[in-house]
């Protein structure tokens, strides 16, 4: 009987995880003195156990746990030494700082990016898209936005501030408060080197760090707050090519009050858009008085970027229901996530066959635990299946055994 070119010695997970390295997390987990006091259940064992809810969309700990116990027998060579138990995960998420897994995900960013970047985007390499997106909890566990509802159970959210690079289409970098904070603060965190490009919404008010910005020769470009108080200094002229193109007005600025001594003045341009096919009007403010007043709207339109990230991330992750009641533990899920998020993209990236990115999800959670090599199998899935199920098969034998 021939050997399928198609099997492999690994599930699919294990090769999933492949992209992870045991001794770069245990490295980190030493760094961080996360597995002090700990026996059995590692930082290790804790990655792999949230990795496999996440891939496999657990809703609850009593899924996790009955379902490592179920494939023990597929997964003991990843080096688990120990298949928790309910209570132990509990612990462990109550435990185990989320900054652990923060670390991971940097780790892992800064050794694979090279496979993120699409070549199709190499020309905006230097432009960062910042933005937040708020996740519901079942409980108060962080302070969410709004007011009480009429029931008197309000639910908690975590809101999670997050800076892509826009050719990459992952997070770059990350922070984490309740839904109930404000955005500007996550500008002051954010450093980028000279010349880059951030794009944000009207959220972002901070003159403070606009001025930085311009201090750092950092071009950023975000939408005019109403009521924003401001001084035109110029009016630029318009081409009829401009006016073409959707230009109303092209002004330079001086954004700003006098309500008090430390407030900062900051020079801006103003420019007046009108989107073409929806009628729709926008004000853009930014820095920088040289790019072509069409080139800032179409650096705002792509802003739309993130969202669709967003969107990706919570449509294909379990981020409805959390294993664990805590703050550390909801931190912990979510950075698994992204985690998985990552080797997802990566797998996409060098897969030869163009897939979406949520069918490649459902593919792979769907046969986790099969045993075939996994990119001959994202090449031709119906092809590879079929021939690792004949040469399973004995010859003279009308059914499997």
């Amino acid at each position: 009987m021939s050997k399928s070119k198609f099997f492999t010695g690994q599930p699919i997970f294990s090769q999933v995880l492949s992209f992870l390295p045991k001794a770069s997390v245990d490295r980190i987990a030493s760094e961080h003195e996360a597995d002090r006091y700990c026996r059995h259940f590692t930082t290790y064992n804790h990655l792999i156990s949230i990795l496999y809810a996440v891939f496999n969309k657990c809703n609850s700990i009593r899924e996790l746990a009955s379902g490592m116990l179920a494939w023990e027998h597929r997964i003991n060579h990843l080096g688990i030494t120990s298949f928790p138990r309910r209570s132990t995960l509990s612990d462990a998420n109550s435990r185990r700082s989320e900054q652990v897994f923060g670390e991971i995900y940097e780790f892992l960013y800064s050794r694979h990016r090279h496979f993120l970047p699409d070549s199709r985007k190499k020309k905006s390499s230097k432009l960062f898209i910042a933005d937040s997106t708020t996740i519901s909890l079942f409980q108060e566990i962080m302070r969410n936005a709004g007011r009480n509802p009429a029931n008197g159970k309000r639910k908690g959210g975590v809101k999670v501030h997050t800076l892509i690079q826009s050719d990459e289409d992952v997070p770059c970098m990350l922070r984490f408060t309740s839904a109930a904070s404000h955005d500007s603060p996550f500008l002051s965190q954010i450093k980028l080197p000279e010349g880059s490009i951030i794009v944000f919404d009207k959220g972002y008010n901070d003159y403070t760090q606009f001025q930085r910005f311009s201090d750092e020769k950092v071009t950023w470009v975000t939408r005019k707050r109403k009521g924003a108080v401001y001084r035109i200094t110029e009016q630029r002229h318009l081409t009829d090519a401009q006016r073409s193109q959707g230009i109303r007005k092209d002004r330079l600025i001086i954004l700003g009050h006098r309500h008090h001594d430390n407030h900062p003045f900051v020079k801006a341009r103003l420019i007046d858009f009108i989107d073409l096919e929806s009628g729709k009007r926008f004000q853009f403010i930014t820095n920088n008085t040289r790019l072509a007043a069409s080139t800032i709207a179409s650096l705002y339109k792509k802003r739309w970027q993130i969202e669709i990230l967003f969107k990706r991330f919570k449509q294909n992750y379990p981020l409805k229901y959390f294993l664990g009641d805590s703050e550390n533990a909801v931190k912990i899920q979510i950075w698994c996530s992204l985690i998985a998020d990552l080797l997802i993209k990566i797998i996409k990236s060098i897969a030869a066959k163009r897939w979406s990115f949520s069918n490649l999800t459902s593919l792979i959670r769907i046969h986790l635990m099969t045993y075939i090599d996994l990119f001959s199998f994202l090449k031709n899935p119906e092809k590879a299946l079929q021939l690792s199920s004949d040469n399973k098969r004995s010859p003279g034998l009308l059914f499997d055994t």
